[in-house]
């Protein structure tokens, strides 16, 4: 497969000292699962249509909401930046996500601040 995406060993070697360490028995491939998730992220698709050169997609997708809770991924995205020189302040872009469709009545249920103080929805 030629479009499957790798983290580089240098890469991997400034991401390591901020992973978890293993306890009991040992974690698969490091590099094999995070590059999966990047992957999977990268080109916003659902964990089950990763391919297979990652392994198991239940394993990126266990791994990702595990070290998300234990903030692994906020502790390498903060040195990275500041490693780099850049500010404290992470922003994303978000322009690309797609709103579910029963997000539309959230005004109208309140359960969404307006924006303005102009007339809310109809």
């Amino acid at each position: 497969m030629s479009d499957v995406f790798m983290l580089s060993e240098r890469q991997m070697e400034r991401i390591e000292p901020f992973l978890p360490l293993a306890y009991g028995v040992p974690r698969v491939n490091d590099r094999r699962v995070l590059s999966g998730i990047v992957y999977v992220i990268r080109n916003s698709l659902q964990w089950k249509d990763a391919p297979q050169a990652y392994g198991p997609h239940k394993t990126l997708y266990n791994r990702f909401i595990r070290w998300s809770r234990l903030g692994v991924f906020d502790r390498i995205f903060v040195a990275l930046t500041e490693q780099a020189g850049r500010s404290k302040r992470l922003m994303i872009d978000a322009t690309h996500l797609k709103a579910h469709r029963t997000s539309a009545s959230l005004l109208k249920k309140e359960l969404f601040p307006a924006i303005s103080d102009g007339q809310k929805a109809a």
